[in-house]
C-alpha cells in the first residue's frame, strides 16, 4: 500500500497501467450513473441500491489507486458488477432504456478489465 511520508495513503501512479487507467475510467462512468439514479429514486430501496451501488464503484477504484490488495478487488469487482448487470436485466426486462444499454456496456468492459488485471497480476 502506498503512504506519504506522514503516514497517509498516497495514490500509487507509478505501478499503474494504461490498463488500470481504463478500469478508472469505467468505474466513473459507472459510478455517476448509479449516484444520478440513486438520487432520483432516493426515497425508495431501489435508490438505496444505486447509491451503494454507486460508492462501492468509487470506493474499489480508490483502494486500487492507494495499491490496497489490488488481485482481492479485482476479484470482488467482477461479481459485484456482475450481479448488477443481472439484476439490471432481471428488474427491467422487456423494457430497457438508452441509458441502461450504455451502463450495462461500460459494465461489460468493465468486467473484462477487471479479470484481464487479476490474470496480469497473479
Amino acid at each position: 500500500m502506498a503512504e506519504t511520508a506522514t503516514g497517509g495513503l498516497a495514490v500509487d501512479t507509478a505501478s499503474l497501467s494504461p490498463l488500470h487507467w481504463a478500469a478508472f475510467g469505467l468505474a466513473a462512468i459507472t459510478g455517476v450513473l448509479h449516484l444520478w439514479l440513486g438520487v432520483q429514486f432516493l426515497t425508495s430501496p431501489m435508490g438505496i441500491s444505486f447509491l451503494l451501488a454507486g460508492i462501492g464503484f468509487f470506493a474499489g477504484a480508490a483502494l486500487v489507486a492507494v495499491d490496497y490488495r489490488r488481485r482481492l478487488i479485482y476479484a470482488i469487482g467482477v461479481p459485484f458488477t456482475a450481479i448488477q448487470i443481472v439484476a439490471w436485466y432481471l428488474v427491467n426486462a422487456p423494457d430497457f432504456s438508452p441509458l441502461g444499454y450504455l451502463d450495462k456496456a461500460v459494465q461489460i468492459a468493465f468486467v473484462v478489465v477487471l479479470v484481464v488485471l487479476y490474470r496480469r497480476e497473479g
